[in-house]
């Protein structure tokens, strides 16, 4: 089976924290997608444009909304951070493929959910929380949401909106070195489950962002929170 390609056209490429980048397109007519799903983006390399290789992205769109929305947290040195920090403008063309990956909600299932994520690692969550709420899903959902500092924060203003318009979603804020006068939660996500819910032994648990960090939640599923292996649904980026 042949995988689709799309040659999309940017509308947006804006820094909007510290190191992270919001960068938008037009959603071609036919891309289907599933929340949670990524695609491939072909990326020259500045100096020789001729040198292209794929990185992978997960889509921050949900499918019911217009536009197809990406986040990148920049890596010194690495080819698509540079691409996206020094090349990418609205009006570019950009070739994709996919999507691909099974990193999905299931609808089907009754249990409360629980998003752990860090810095980038929100993209597909985003998708699938807007996804679920405008379906109607009226399931418990808390996400939690970890990052460095305040500058590191992105898209709060979003997500305290859907917050406030669904009382079936929660978030939580969690900054490993917070600046002076935060008075929100502390350290890392992996240590504030417990401390913001309790029990989770019955919840859908899915966590994406740092490797370091999705290994320990795979450690916590299984040897402190009794999360049944089938309930576990982890991603870890580099």
């Amino acid at each position: 089976m042949t995988t689709p390609s799309y040659n999309l056209v940017c509308t947006q490429n804006e820094r909007i924290a510290e190191g992270i980048y919001d960068f938008r397109f037009v959603k071609p007519e036919g891309m289907d997608f599933q929340a949670g799903q990524f695609v491939l983006f072909d990326f020259p390399l500045i100096e020789d444009e001729t040198d292209i290789q794929t990185r992978a992205f997960s889509i921050a769109s949900s499918p019911l909304e217009e536009e197809l929305i990406f986040v990148a947290k920049l890596i010194d040195g690495g080819r698509g951070s540079r691409w996206i920090e020094q090349k990418l403008k609205a009006g570019d063309t950009v070739r994709t493929q996919g999507p691909f990956g099974r990193f999905l909600l299931d609808p089907d299932q009754s249990k409360d959910c629980l998003f752990i994520c860090t810095s980038s690692g929100i993209a597909p969550f985003r998708s699938q929380i807007i996804t679920a709420l405008k379906n109607g899903d009226n399931r418990k959902m808390d996400l939690i949401f970890g990052a460095r500092s305040q500058k590191d924060l992105f898209w709060q203003k979003e997500l305290n909106e859907l917050q406030n318009e669904h009382s079936n979603l929660n978030i939580h804020y969690v900054l490993s070195k917070p600046d002076e006068g935060w008075d929100g939660l502390c350290g890392y996500v992996q240590d504030q489950v417990s401390e913001i819910l309790g029990d989770i032994s019955n919840y859908l648990v899915y966590a994406c962002g740092n490797p370091d960090m999705t290994k320990e939640i795979k450690v916590c599923c299984k040897e402190h929170w009794d999360v049944a292996k089938e309930n576990m649904h982890i991603e870890g980026y580099i």
